[in-house]
């Protein structure tokens, strides 16, 4: 990607007024998969949503980005890397606007879908950038100067969102990238380096057609199955069977001699960087499933403000930062499975301590497992990202970049999925197993109530142990949440072990180049 581009050419001041554009149309778009969490159930008061319903405001985006992420390297050729970028963060600003005046859950999922059409393309351009501005010696700055952005900000995304939520109302947690996004627009038009466009560009449409629909049709089964009842469900079915075959079909074309797919699959004859993809994958679940469930317990179960939640996460998001500031300095002296290791390792601790929220806790046993989790992934994140391309061979590089980013997207919305219906499903299990000891004939009951001389079959009475009855199952359901979450971590300590250690593992990861 940097081929092309001489970074000579740039002065210290313009090399700076590119990163902080570039960073910040990347902290935009990667801030807008969480920032909307906390806020989740204002959104669903608004709009008229149920629970399940409204997550799909979060992977609603993270479907659109994965989608249509394989087609940055097509249309930047195509139409000029700063052009396809400028395109890229206007849209987004007027996607952005679109979902701030949406009045129903139709409108704010379809503009959500189109903001992640132009966001897609925001975190592999903006890292083949930072790659292209910075001469050889500092590429590992700037490489630990991007991934704090794309860690950092879905993590800090709750406590923003939680801020803005509060302060003014759910609409803002849309509306602050308006002036995020104008000022990333105007910098990249006036100091990004402008690159030749590349003639001659195909692009395997039949492959990215069958691409889309297999994850499309992938999270609609694991978005909608638990509300339609899964295969019961004719529409359930058919989009199983749609993603399915769509699937089987794109691998075999991706066999067909002579055709240039979407992605090789020779990528993944690479151990350590299919390695890789298996953790990012489980990271999904493990990250961005807590993101999901944590501001539902706080806000509905335990009675936090808005506000109250969003700082009460921070912690995740600075133990996060600090981590990979430190990771930056040791990386080229410690071999990278050890860090990884203990990253992993701290967020099992991390994710133990979630296994232990109940209804009773104060906010440091909340906070506490936040900081162990936070690190952790930190500690993941970039030693994770540079062994993944250390032994891969180079002429796979720009196609690896893009599919380790679709991974990541995917990932993240199948975590979020899986963890809302299991919340979903095992909190109307736990309402059952409860509620069948509740009755007037159980002196328990009426023991319950008596110090509030309150009757089980008066009204008051009723209300408040129907309430009782809510918050207990789906404490019980976040802890199932939680155990999902904890084995998920326990699942990377083996793939972790698996990975072959190479003398190229210390270099800077290969960028995600996106033009190439």
């Amino acid at each position: 990607m940097s081929q092309g581009f001489d970074y000579t050419q740039l002065t210290s001041f313009e090399r700076f007024m590119i990163t902080v554009a570039v960073m910040a149309a990347t902290v935009m778009q990667v801030l807008d998969t969480t920032i909307t969490s906390v806020a989740l159930p204002y959104m669903a008061g608004d709009l008229g949503a149920s629970p399940d319903q409204i997550s799909w405001v979060l992977t609603s985006y993270l479907v659109a980005s994965a989608i249509i992420m394989p087609l940055t390297g097509y249309f930047t050729d195509k139409f000029g890397q700063r052009e396809y970028l400028m395109f890229s963060v206007a849209l987004f600003v007027v996607a952005s606007a679109l979902c701030g005046i949406s009045q129903n859950l139709l409108e704010i999922i379809g503009f959500r879908l189109l903001q992640g059409i132009a966001g897609a393309a925001l975190v592999p351009l903006s890292q083949a950038i930072m790659v292209q501005v910075f001469p050889p010696d500092q590429r590992g700055k700037a490489m630990a100067i991007w991934g704090i952005g794309v860690m950092v900000g879905p993590i800090l995304g709750p406590t923003i969102g939680g801020w803005l939520t509060q302060a003014i109302e759910w609409r803002w947690t849309f509306y602050i990238n308006l002036p995020v996004g104008l000022f990333a627009l105007a910098a990249i038009g006036r100091f990004a380096p402008r690159l030749p466009r590349k003639a001659g560009r195909t692009m395997d449409w039949l492959g990215f057609t069958l691409l889309a629909l297999a994850i499309g049709g992938t999270q609609y089964v694991l978005d909608r199955g638990n509300q339609d009842n899964w295969f019961d469900s004719p529409v359930i079915v058919s989009a199983a069977i749609i993603a399915v075959v769509s699937g089987l079909f794109f691998l075999w074309l991706s066999f067909v001699p002579n055709r240039r797919p979407v992605f090789s699959l020779a990528i993944f004859r690479d151990r350590n960087f299919t390695l890789a993809n298996g953790i990012m994958m489980l990271m999904g679940l493990g990250m961005f499933g807590a993101i999901y469930v944590q501001p539902l317990m706080l806000e509905r179960e335990m009675g936090y403000p808005i506000l109250t939640t969003g700082l009460v996460l921070a912690p995740r998001g600075i133990a996060s930062m600090i981590a990979m500031m430190i990771i930056g300095r040791i990386i080229n002296f410690v071999d990278i499975r050890l860090i990884i290791g203990f990253g992993i390792f701290l967020s099992l601790v991390g994710s133990w301590g979630m296994m232990q929220y109940n209804l009773d806790i104060d906010t440091w046993q909340v906070i506490w497992p936040l900081l162990f989790q936070g690190a952790g992934i930190g500690m993941i994140f970039v030693p994770l990202s540079t062994i993944a391309f250390s032994t891969l061979a180079p002429q796979f590089a720009a196609e690896a970049a893009g599919l380790y980013s679709l991974i990541r997207t995917v990932g993240s919305s199948i975590g979020i999925s899986i963890v809302a219906t299991l919340v979903s499903r095992h909190a109307q299990a736990a309402w059952n197993q409860l509620g069948g000891g509740i009755t007037l004939d159980n002196p328990l009951t009426w023991q319950y109530l008596a110090p509030l001389h309150l009757a089980p079959n008066s009204p008051t009475g009723a209300a408040i142990l129907s309430q009782t009855l809510m918050s207990q199952s789906d404490m019980l359901a976040y802890h199932d949440a939680y155990v999902l979450i904890f084995a998920s971590f326990v699942v990377m300590v083996p793939v972790v072990l698996a990975f072959r250690a190479e003398s190229k593992a210390r270099s800077t990861p290969r960028p995600a180049a996106a033009s190439e």
